[in-house]
């Protein structure tokens, strides 16, 4: 193995999102802890463990910031822990294997070390405003130590608590890193109305500066986020920063945002592959016209023309597509239309999420039409008024035409009353099956027939899981042995 250091480094990469592992690897020789290390240390933040590695970042702290966190109050006393991190800093600088800094995970790894460190309890501290000033100052001194290693980031989420406020010097050491965003692929933006407007304004200019200086550097910039809460309208500039990634983003995420014109970047940006639009000002949408793989569109106002022009852009290039039009009423009618739109021009569908869909014969005919489908999520508003016959005719047409390509089906809550029918007359080879529940004496003995014939079947979700009932349960597996019934959420698939 210590011949093969790329390979290990694989390996071992494999397991970054697993820290024993990790650190159990990096015990078993002087080799493997120098690679197991630097993936240990990429995203310290994350991991739901004790705190006592934010001491290690802090034990290279000059004089002045050990005076300022004991004037507040912090014990600097190293746990046998935090000892053995210093030991080992001749070996490793921690800070500077950083590469994911996510704020919100910071702060909240920040107020637990504060708390415990703090030589008076917090329960002592009458005054919140105290304990958040703390916590300030050691989010700084944290952000300080990062960026003054050489740290490359490169996935940066940024979220702005209400109490926080940067110091001068984290904007100076940002400009001086010329290599702290070089490697930025992802960013992720939660504005939100209680942060301090112009502190956050600063932050994300000089980031915004950052990102177009760098360019030169050869930043690829692969996935931006962008989600607001009370739909916001200023961003301060980093949207229009975007313009110099527009032949390197692919993937761009905006949830519950007002339209401002610096969206109109978004027009520009030629390697664009997905694009997902939440609860968002219908000017976005109607302001795009890029041709794009993957679409979703959650609770949007739009008129009936929006989704449909987008569908035809798209076109031959569209594989993936999830649309959840806002409200139910008058979504139906739209879905209608984004359905003739979808079967006309996008043929290539493999994954297809559809919200508040008549059961109608538009939907048939779509079905029908998409010969490449892999998976479907169906959401149909079922009208019963309908003859009970026609409707059960109606289920079987349906399962009959599923084109053999389709792996996964869920089927939402509306189906529940035919699934048996459903299940009966299906011949698509699924892989995975979510249905809303299973309570009936008749949908499980459909399911166990419908599992026995379907010998490529290897999981069912169950969205009541919890409801389900344990004589049907075993049941099901006293006949069928090569199906797990599981949770709904352990095998959903997202768009």
């Amino acid at each position: 193995m210590g011949d093969m250091p790329e390979l290990m480094e694989n390996i071992l990469d494999n397991l970054k999102n697993e820290p024993n592992s990790l650190y159990s690897c990096a015990l078993v020789s002087r080799h493997w802890c120098k690679m197991s290390i630097p993936i240990l240390w990429q995203n310290p933040f994350s991991f739901h463990k004790k705190t006592l590695y934010i001491s290690a970042y802090f034990s290279s702290l000059d004089e002045d910031d050990i005076y300022v966190l004991k004037e507040y109050g912090i014990n600097l006393k190293l746990s046998s822990y935090g000892l053995y991190l210093i030991i080992f800093r001749q070996l490793f600088d921690y800070a500077k294997f950083l590469k994911d800094l996510d704020l919100f995970d910071l702060e909240s790894k920040a107020r637990e070390w504060t708390n415990q460190n703090l030589v008076r309890p917090i329960s002592e501290i009458s005054s919140n405003t105290y304990f958040d000033a703390v916590v300030n100052v050691v989010i700084n001194l944290l952000l300080k130590s990062l960026f003054e290693s050489g740290a490359v980031l490169h996935k940066l989420f940024l979220w702005f608590p209400e109490y926080f406020e940067f110091k001068p010097e984290i904007f100076y050491l940002m400009g001086r890193n010329e290599l702290l965003f070089s490697r930025l692929q992802h960013v992720f933006l939660c504005v939100t109305p209680e942060c301090n407007v112009t502190n956050v304004t600063i932050f994300l200019k000089v980031l915004a500066k950052n990102i177009t200086t760098i360019s030169s550097l050869d930043l690829q910039l692969k996935r931006f986020s962008l989600e607001g809460l009370n739909h916001p309208t200023e961003f301060y500039g980093i949207i229009s920063a975007l313009e110099c990634q527009k032949n390197s983003l692919q993937e761009v995420i905006i949830s519950r945002c007002g339209y401002n014109k610096e969206f109109r970047v978004l027009k520009y940006c030629k390697t664009l592959e997905t694009l997902r639009i939440r609860d968002c000002s219908s000017k976005l949408l109607n302001l795009l016209d890029c041709k794009i793989s993957t679409l979703e569109v959650f609770y949007c106002p739009i008129d009936v023309q929006t989704i449909p022009l987008i569908l035809e852009n798209s076109g031959l290039l569209l594989q993936r597509l999830s649309f959840k039009p806002e409200g139910f009423g008058n979504a139906i009618h739209k879905v209608l239309f984004s359905l003739e739109a979808l079967k006309s021009f996008c043929p290539n569908i493999t994954y297809l999420n559809i919200k508040y869909s008549k059961f109608s014969i538009q939907l048939l005919e779509l079905i029908g039409n998409l010969p490449k489908l892999q998976f479907l999520s169906l959401s149909c508003f079922v009208d019963y008024e309908i003859p009970e016959e026609e409707l059960k005719i109606r289920v079987m047409k349906f399962a009959e035409i599923l084109p053999l390509t389709l792996q996964y089906l869920d089927l939402g809550d509306n189906w529940q009353p035919s699934i048996d029918i459903l299940l009966s007359h299906c011949k698509a080879p699924l892989k995975k099956l979510l249905i809303y529940r299973l309570n009936d004496e008749k949908h499980t003995r459909a399911l166990i027939e419908f599992c026995i014939r379907n010998k490529s079947l290897n999981y069912v979700g169950i969205y009541k899981y919890s409801d389900l009932n344990e004589n049907f349960r075993k049941e099901v597996e006293a006949h069928v042995t090569n199906v797990a019934l599981v949770p709904w959420s352990r095998i959903v698939v997202n768009c």
